[in-house]
């Protein structure tokens, strides 16, 4: 009798044990009999699925399915149970699971089998997919956008030195042309050489290489000071309102982008309420954990500011939001916009430490945010200051530049501005050049140069033999000065190409004051 208690305390015993297992698993737990029906279920599935405990028990298991599953499960019992084919015991795979409310989810499941009283029982193992789908699914977009971003910054590279001669020869002649006609032609063709340079801008903001010139700002103080401006932009049929959080941290961001990305996001959602609606703009701190991290496309841990532009307008596919910052992409008719805008934004983001990301679905409206690293030093106020054009007074200027016709435009126009010019192909050929006794009163150089040697590196060494020259750098993006400038510990100023030729006079004047 001693013997049969202690049996059956031992069972009891195992049963509390199997129980709590079953009751604290994180991954869904249900057991059928061998017609399908279900026998057990612990919390975690019920919970994945969507309904109480009580709902699943003697239900078939089925209805948990999607098609093609749903009706073709119960012939996989029915074969097993004739012919002991095994089509999924033992073999874990990866199938879809309905919920409560319709939707489906991508889980993991594995099957055991067990014999009792006589009868056939079958347990599943179910293991979410969701949050590991959503990684890889953000994993691909993110190199998909770098990949884009590698061959939109390169092309729009060599495009900027193509512009930059087009827009200096064009000038050279615009002071030569005698009749009004001509001078029209040429003005049209500089307008469009300059259209193509705010492109070749927006390309390079999406492909992460644009000169970012960060302030330490508020972002609620922007907002604010941009509130009439797209007041009348967006017109009388668009409800604008704002929504700023109090203390909200600073930012460390340049201005322009911010309010290129504001007007952009504001002007998209007004095109998408042709009838009218509500926009609003809202700022908020956000703590961002690992967790949180992983679900927006792997950003970094930390303290940010949340800039969120968001509308009552028509929404947008999955298809269509899963594009929306590829360059190039728009749902627009042809002529009225370029699909560089939102791309331009992503490309800032980016650059700037952060993230943007689309909330959108058909009828939904759209929700677009931009998450900003916090800035810990307060915002200061910079005083504007305006740069005056001067000629130059015969003053020796060295001209680096591996591009031949850049390089001839260059000694033309500085030649045109008064100065006088020695020119070089790359960086040892200028350090050759003043070793032999050529002296200059300013190094001019392109920053990406053939050679091994970098318009940084040249820098760097003509500063050490010569201290007091000072050093004007160019280029058609400023990769290179984003990684290289914290090296030199000093603010590096660098003159985008193209340029104008009022845009050279004022920072050759400037650097040689400097």
């Amino acid at each position: 009798m001693s013997d049969e208690n202690e049996l059956n305390s031992s069972l009891l015993g195992q049963a509390r044990k199997l129980q709590s297992i079953l009751q604290s698993a994180v991954d869904g737990i249900i057991t059928i009999d061998d017609h399908g029906h279900i026998t057990t279920v612990n919390p975690a599935a019920a919970r994945l699925f969507g309904y109480s405990p009580e709902e699943f028990l003697g239900r078939n298991v089925h209805f948990l399915m999607p098609e093609p599953y749903h009706a073709e499960h119960d012939g996989y019992l029915h074969n097993y149970r004739t012919t002991g084919h095994r089509r999924i015991i033992g073999i874990g795979r990866e199938v879809s699971g309905r919920r409560s409310d319709g939707s489906l989810f991508p889980m993991h499941l594995a099957v055991s089998e067990f014999e009792m009283d006589g009868r056939t029982y079958f347990t599943g193992i179910i293991h979410d997919l969701s949050a590991h789908k959503a990684t890889e699914l953000a994993l691909r977009q993110a190199q998909k956008m770098e990949a884009m971003g590698q061959l939109t910054g390169g092309i729009a590279h060599d495009f900027n030195n193509l512009l930059t001669v087009i827009i200096g020869n064009l000038e050279m002649l615009e002071g030569k042309l005698t009749t009004p006609l001509q001078r029209e032609l040429t003005t049209e063709a500089l307008d469009a050489a300059d259209l193509g340079a705010r492109l070749t801008t927006r390309l390079l903001a999406f492909a992460r290489r644009s000169h970012l010139e960060p302030e330490s700002i508020n972002l609620n103080s922007f907002v604010l000071g941009l509130t009439d401006m797209l007041h009348r932009t967006l017109g009388e049929t668009i409800y604008l309102s704002n929504a700023l959080t109090p203390s909200l941290w600073p930012v460390r961001v340049d201005p322009s982008q911010v309010e290129s990305a504001i007007v952009n996001l504001t002007v998209n959602a007004r095109d998408a309420m042709p009838e009218g609606g509500r926009l609003v703009i809202e700022t908020s701190n956000a703590v961002v954990d690992e967790e949180m991290g992983q679900q927006l496309d792997g950003l970094s841990p930390g303290d940010y500011v949340r800039l969120t532009v968001s509308d009552s307008g028509e929404g947008m596919s999955e298809s269509v939001r899963e594009r929306a910052f590829e360059p190039f992409f728009t749902t627009k008719e042809q002529g009225r916009g370029t699909g560089l805008g939102l791309s331009m934004i992503y490309g800032f983001a980016k650059q700037s430490g952060g993230l943007a990301t689309i909330d959108s679905g058909p009828g939904k409206g759209t929700i677009v945010s931009i998450f900003l690293p916090r800035h810990r030093v307060e915002p200061v106020v910079v005083a504007d200051s305006e740069l005056e054009a001067l000629a130059g007074a015969g003053q020796t200027i060295l001209a680096v530049e591996d591009d031949e016709r850049v390089r001839k435009l260059t000694v033309t126009r500085l030649t045109q501005l008064g100065y006088t010019v020695i020119s070089a192909a790359s960086g040892a050929e200028a350090i050759e050049l003043l070793a032999s006794g050529k002296l200059a009163d300013l190094l001019f150089s392109d920053v990406v140069m053939p050679g091994g040697m970098s318009g940084f590196e040249l820098r760097a060494k003509v500063q050490a033999l010569y201290p007091n020259m000072p050093v004007l750098l160019t280029s058609g993006y400023a990769e290179e000065m984003s990684r290289d400038a914290p090296e030199h510990g000093e603010k590096l100023k660098i003159l985008r190409k193209p340029y104008r030729l009022a845009d050279l006079a004022d920072a050759i004047d400037t650097a040689l004051k400097s």
